[in-house]
């Protein structure tokens, strides 16, 4: 079992991250890891201790997306009320990804699997929208017949849907989507 991060290197690591996403996202992946270790303020040797390749960068991003949804997810689990919750946990998800766009689609060009890269993280994520999900479910503000898997689906299709032109924006389909979603709608 590794030895956990001192302080300093957390900070260090933090700082390599949120600077290599800000970059990727406005630069694109071809960029340079010479200009995210000066952005993070930090020199290559520190951005190379924590991230040995670009690729482990890459992965290290998405996990920490993946990980931060996840924990939205869960803080929202003691709402007092679990179908505004769950509905809530739709937006913010529909929001936050309209607002990583860029860099979503920059990692997506640089070729990193989700699934490969992030495994845990995104089963971390599922199961955690499963328990929001039950949670709605049980308090009878969602349908019984649909899985965390469908409702992800569902978001994931319609971010990608509003980047292709005369579409629909992502919140008018997000309202639809959580008309389908929401217990007595009609079921075929």
């Amino acid at each position: 079992m590794p030895r956990p991060l001192r302080a300093d290197a957390q900070r260090n690591r933090a700082r390599v991250l949120a600077a290599a996403e800000s970059v990727f996202a406005a630069e694109g992946i071809d960029v340079p890891v010479d200009v995210i270790a000066e952005k993070a303020g930090v020199g290559v040797g520190t951005l190379y201790r924590h991230f040995p390749t670009k690729e482990k960068l890459f992965e290290a991003i998405l996990i920490e997306r993946v990980g931060e949804i996840a924990a939205e997810a869960r803080g929202r689990l003691q709402a007092e009320h679990p179908g505004p919750a769950f509905f809530g946990f739709l937006e913010h998800l529909v929001i936050e990804s309209a607002r990583k766009r860029d860099l979503i689609l920059a990692l997506a060009g640089a070729g990193v699997e989700i699934e490969v890269a992030a495994a845990s993280a995104k089963e971390e994520l599922n199961q955690a929208v499963t328990d929001l999900l039950l949670r709605a479910q049980a308090a009878g503000a969602v349908r019984s017949d649909v899985s965390a898997s469908v409702v992800l689906s569902l978001i994931g299709g319609t971010c990608m849907a509003a980047d292709h032109p005369g579409t629909a924006g992502p919140a008018e389909m997000l309202g639809i989507i959580c008309d389908g979603l929401r217990a007595g709608g009609p079921i075929a």
